[in-house]
């Protein structure tokens, strides 16, 4: 079993859906679905087979996340890593045309609803590892190779 690197912060927003996933929403849901059940003709009940469904997508998605905890390594913040990139690191990167973006090497899991958010095993984030501020890296993509400076890097202690 492979472990998948997870911040602390990604590991405590997964920790908090599963949490909310299980204590709160799927009790919820299961009442209504009891309800919707003992109203009689199960086929032609919306209410039974929406609710069914919401507890099955709900059951899905806590499985998934067991699992995955039971692969997560939750890598912290340590002064070893101050000025070069690592995993975890906030880095302010700017290309050729003066584009810049912020961004935060985090875990495949962690990358959801994030705009702000590469996965450590993109292009871009493989590029950055171990660079230091003012190093210029090259990013290999399908469309072509890219020029990025990198101008701050910080950590979330």
């Amino acid at each position: 079993m492979k472990n998948k690197l997870v911040t602390r912060r990604g590991y405590n927003k997964l920790k908090a859906e599963h949490d909310e996933l299980w204590f709160k929403k799927r009790p919820e849901v299961t009442k209504i679905v009891t309800w919707a059940a003992s109203l009689g003709d199960r086929s032609e009940n919306a209410d039974y087979q929406y609710n069914k469904r919401l507890l099955r997508q709900i059951d899905r998605r806590v499985r998934y996340l067991r699992k995955r905890f039971e692969e997560f390594q939750i890598v912290d913040y340590s002064p070893q890593q101050e000025g070069r990139v690592y995993f975890g690191a906030w880095v302010e990167i700017e290309n050729e045309q003066t584009q810049n973006k912020q961004l935060q090497i985090v875990g495949v899991d962690e990358i959801y609803d994030r705009k702000d958010a590469i996965s450590i095993d993109s292009p871009m984030a493989r590029a950055l590892i171990k660079a230091q501020i003012d190093d210029e890296v090259i990013v290999k993509t399908p469309e072509g190779s890219c020029r990025w400076y990198v101008n701050k890097i910080w950590y979330e202690k």
